[in-house]
Parts: C-alpha cells; sequence; structure tokens
C-alpha cells in the first residue's frame, strides 16, 4: 500500500489587497477631478484667437496714431471673446456639461473680474494719455483671469495664465515700442502654443 502523498495545489497569484486599493483610491480621485474641474476650455478655439491676434498685431503696427492703434486690438478683444463663447458653448454641449452650474458657473466668476478691472485701467490709461501701459496691463490681468479660472478647471490652464503674467510683468520694464510684440507674443503666440496642447490632450 503506497503512502499517502498531497497532490500539488496550482494556485494563481493573487493581486494584492494594497495594490487593488491603490487602484480604486486612484479612480475615486480621478473622477472627483473631473467632475469638479470645468474641463470645456476650447484648444482649437485658442488657436483660432491666437491667429486671430498674430493677424491683429500686424495691422496694429501698420496704424499711425495711438487711437488706431488701440482700436485695433479692442475689435480684436471684440473677436477673440466671441470664439472664445462659442468654442467654449460648443465643447461643453458636446461634453453634456453646463457653463452656469457647477465647475462652469466657478470658472466664470473667477475669470471675469480681472477681466472687467482691465476694462477699467484701459479707459483710464486713454483718458489720461497713457496707452504705453496698455500691454504690461492687459497680459497681467488675463493671465490672472486665466490662473483664478483655471483653479477650477485642467491643470494646464494655470500654467498658461502664469505665462501671461510672466510676459506682462516683463512688458512693464520694456520700451513702450515693443508693446505689440509682447501682445502678439501673449494673446498670438501662448494662445496656439497652449490652446494647441489642450486640443490634442483634452479633446478639441
Amino acid at each position: 500500500m503506497r503512502p499517502f502523498q498531497r497532490r500539488p495545489v496550482h494556485t494563481e497569484n493573487p493581486v494584492a489587497l494594497d495594490d487593488r486599493a491603490r487602484d480604486n483610491i486612484r479612480f475615486i480621485r480621478e473622477t472627483m477631478e473631473r467632475a469638479s474641474s470645468f474641463t470645456a476650455v476650447p484648444g482649437w478655439g485658442g488657436v483660432a484667437m491666437g491667429i486671430t491676434a498674430l493677424g491683429a498685431a500686424v495691422i496694429a503696427s501698420r496704424q499711425a496714431s495711438t487711437l488706431a492703434w488701440l482700436l485695433t486690438w479692442i475689435g480684436e478683444a471684440a473677436v477673440a471673446i466671441g470664439i472664445a463663447l462659442w468654442t467654449t458653448y460648443t465643447k461643453a454641449r458636446d461634453a453634456e456639461t453646463s457653463l452656469f452650474t457647477g465647475p462652469g458657473r466657478r470658472f466664470v466668476y473667477s475669470f471675469a473680474p480681472p477681466l472687467f478691472v482691465g476694462v477699467l485701467l484701459t479707459m483710464l490709461f486713454f483718458r489720461i494719455g497713457s496707452i504705453e501701459q496698455v500691454p504690461g496691463v492687459w497680459l497681467l490681468l488675463y493671465g490672472t483671469a486665466v490662473v483664478t479660472g483655471g483653479a477650477f478647471s485642467i491643470r494646464l490652464v494655470p500654467l498658461m495664465g502664469l505665462c501671461f503674467m510672466v510676459l506682462g510683468t516683463v512688458a512693464f520694464f520694456c520700451p513702450s515700442s515693443w508693446g505689440n510684440a509682447f501682445l502678439a507674443g501673449g494673446f498670438g503666440g501662448l494662445h496656439v502654443i497652449f490652446g494647441g496642447v489642450i486640443a490634442r490632450k483634452y479633446g478639441g
């Protein structure tokens, strides 16, 4: 009679509980980030805004008066606002998110005040004949708006705002004749670069 032999039991390597818990925590965190972030920032809209800004810079550089120069950039601002509103609405609609509730509303409320201050300061500078301060103020306050609004959006948005703020700060310490180039580099170049990255990584 053969002695009793225990047959080997083949078992698969069990998944470590800590790895499974880590994956679950990561999934929950990413889900909460998406729910609390405004993801309808338009990438291709930013590219379009940048292209029109570069065109405006060329036109503005050929103006004979500071008033015509300022009106050219104000016209570009109106065009850019129209592009931003339409492309943001379209992206939000496609993603089935709202611009006026949750993260969208917080984004708008944080984004708008610096722009309002920029409008007031532009009127003041025009009144006192100090238009050369406009490029630095516009870049700095627009960057501030993007940073504060970007706190409720994807991580790339605040970084873009910081780049605008740095560019605006540098503009204050450079010759006023460089103002048009700074506006082209900010509203043109930065919008094209960051808009393209956002469009590739976050879908349109």
